[in-house]
C-alpha cells in the first residue's frame, strides 16, 4: 500500500530531530509531530549544554557507545554547520580524602569507553590550570566542551526540511495503529486535526514516551517502564566566571553532582542537583542555594556569600526511582514490543544530547 510519508517522529527535541535527520540522510520522508509550538521547548531546552566526553557509563552500555561516537559526530556537524561551542575541557576533581581511588575508576573506564585525551594532574598542576580550584588530584578531560543547543536543533530541522522532510509544531500526537499490510495510522490533534499514514512510527518524546506508547494498538503495556521525574536546578553568579574549565565533582547517585561550566555568553553556572518530584514543577525554591553553596565550596573555596541567583530548572526523563540502580537507554524495536517499523525512545536523559547524532543513527539502523 502507499503512505503519506515514510516516517513519523513524535516529539521534536534534539534527539527526535536528530533521527530524522539520519532517516532523511537515507532517503527517507519524514514528519515531525512537536506538540509545543516551537522545537527544543522540553528537556531540550532545559540543560548543561555541555558536550560530554563518555566517562562514566558501563562497558558496552548504550550511554558508553553512544555518548563517544555520537560527540566525534557532534563536533564534525557543529563545525560544518556553524554551530556555536567551546571546546573547553573538563577537570573532574577529587576533593576528599579516598576520592582518588574513584577518580582513577572513572579515568580506567574512559580508557575502556574509548575517551581520548585523558590527563590525570596533580593538585599542584590542576591549579596551575585554574587557580581557584581546590583539587587534590584531577582528570583533565580535553574533548568535553559547551555548546549552543538551540542553534544546533535549528541546523537539524534545516537539514530535514531541506530533504523534503516537515516538522510540524503545535501538532500532538493523539494515538496510532498498526495497520494489518504493515505500517501505522497516526492520528493527530491539534487545530487541524487528521490522520497520517507510515511506514515507520518513533516515539521520541522524553517525558510523554511511556504515555504516547500506551496510546498505540496492540503496544504491550508490560514494556512500559514507569517515567520518574528527576528535578535539577541550576544557579548562576553575577561577576567574572571563575574557571575557564568545566568543573565537575565525583558523580552522585543517579546524576554527575552540581558542576560548573562557563557558557557561550561567559556566565558561570553551576547544576544540577537531583530531587525526585511528582508534578512538572520547574520553579526553583531559593533555600536550594545553601545545598548549591556547600557543593561548590569544596571545589571552590573562594565563592562569596550571596552570590547566587536561581537560574532554571529541567526534569529529567528517568526510568529508575531514588536509590535505584541507573539504567542504560532503552530503545525498544520490535525484539521489546514486537511491533515491526515502530522504535520507542524511553530514559534518554544525559548524555542524550551529546549522544543525539549517534542515538539518530542507531534508530535508523534499528528500522
Amino acid at each position: 500500500m502507499s503512505f503519506d510519508t515514510d516516517s513519523i517522529i513524535v516529539g521534536a527535541g534534539a534527539v527526535g530531530l536528530a533521527t530524522g535527520f539520519a532517516l532523511s540522510q537515507r532517503g527517507q520522508e519524514v514528519i515531525l509531530l512537536e506538540r509545543e509550538a516551537a522545537i527544543g521547548q522540553g528537556v531540550s531546552s532545559r540543560n548543561s549544554e555541555v558536550v560530554h566526553a563518555g566517562l562514566y557509563y558501563p562497558t558496552d552500555s548504550l550511554k558508553a557507545r553512544l555518548c563517544v561516537e555520537g560527540r566525534r559526530s557532534l563536533y564534525a556537524f557543529m563545525d560544518q554547520h556553524k554551530v556555536d561551542y567551546r571546546r573547553c575541557g573538563k577537570l573532574v576533581v577529587a576533593t576528599e580524602p579516598g576520592e582518588e581511588d574513584r577518580l582513577e575508576a572513572i579515568r580506567a573506564q574512559g580508557l575502556v569507553n574509548d575517551v581520548e585525551g585523558m590527563d590525570m594532574l596533580s593538585g599542584a598542576a590542576a591549579r596551575s590550570l585554574e587557580p581557584q580550584l581546590r583539587a587534590n588530584v584531577a582528570l583533565l578531560v580535553g574533548c568535553s566542551g559547551v555548546m549552543d543547543s538551540h542553534a544546533y536543533m535549528l541546523a537539524l530541522q534545516g537539514r530535514i526540511e531541506e530533504a523534503g522532510g516537515n516538522v510540524v509544531t503545535t501538532t500532538p500526537f493523539e494515538r496510532a495503529e498498526a495497520l494489518s499490510m504493515g505500517g501505522y495510522r497516526v492520528y493527530v490533534g491539534g487545530a487541524e486535526a487528521m490522520t497520517l499514514t507510515c511506514r515507520q512510527l518513533i516515539i521520541s518524546a522524553s517525558l510523554d514516551a511511556p504515555a504516547l506508547a500506551a496510546k498505540i494498538d496492540a503496544y504491550p503495556t508490560e514494556q512500559i517502564p514507569k517515567i520518574h521525574y528527576g528535578k535539577g536546578v541550576y544557579f548562576t553568579m553575577a561577576g567574572r566566571a571563575p574557571f575557564k574549565h568545566l568543573v565537575y565533582p565525583m558523580p552522585i547517585a543517579g546524576a554527575l553532582g552540581t558542576h560548573y561550566r562557563r557558557d557561550l555568553g561567559n556566565q558561570a553556572r553551576f547544576g544540577p542537583d537531583l530531587d525526585y518530584v511528582e508534578t512538572l514543577d520547574y520553579r526553583i525554591d531559593p533555600t536550594r542555594a545553601d545545598s548549591f553553596y556547600e557543593a561548590i565550596r569544596r571545589f571552590w573555596p573562594g565563592l562569596p556569600d550571596g552570590a547566587l541567583v536561581p537560574d532554571y530548572a529541567g526534569i529529567r526523563p528517568k526510568i529508575h526511582g531514588y536509590g535505584e540502580p541507573q539504567p542504560d537507554f532503552r530503545i525498544d524495536g520490535h525484539d521489546e514490543h514486537g511491533l515491526e517499523g515502530l522504535v520507542t525512545l524511553y530514559g534518554i536523559e544525559s548524555p542524550g544530547l551529546t549522544a543525539s547524532l549517534a542515538i539518530g543513527e542507531y534508530v535508523s539502523e534499528h528500522l
